[in-house]
């Protein structure tokens, strides 16, 4: 069992960042790929990066260049960093653990709570 607990969301302007992370219980975190999703209201919930065993990442193309994902295998936590944030960015962002190196959430098999993104424009 893996419990996975986001934070770092908040309030930016478009163009600015925020770093969100992800804290893993489990021994094995480092045995995980792990992922962040987002959801924004009446959408349906898209994958955003992922970063396997190896340190491998995977991006959207949306957010590819402005986005890094990475992870602290020592500390259980995975990372997104966020940057030149856009009006469209805004969603809830997840956090997920995946046994597989995928970007299909239907692979997923931890989920954290969400943390809320807002970008102003």
């Amino acid at each position: 069992q893996v419990q996975l607990v986001e934070s770092g969301g908040g309030l930016v302007q478009a163009g600015g960042s925020l770093r969100l992370s992800c804290a893993a219980s489990g021994r094995t975190f480092s045995m995980y790929t792990m992922g962040w999703f987002r959801q924004a209201p009446g959408k349906e919930r898209d994958f955003v990066a992922t970063i396997n065993w190896s340190g491998d990442t995977t991006y959207a193309i949306s957010v590819k260049g402005r986005f890094t994902i990475s992870r602290d295998n020592a500390k259980n936590t995975v990372y997104l960093q966020m940057n030149s944030l856009k009006s469209e960015d805004a969603a809830v962002y997840y956090c997920a653990a995946s046994r597989r190196s995928s970007v299909l959430k239907n692979t997923y098999d931890y989920w954290g709570q969400g943390t809320q993104v807002t970008v102003s424009s």
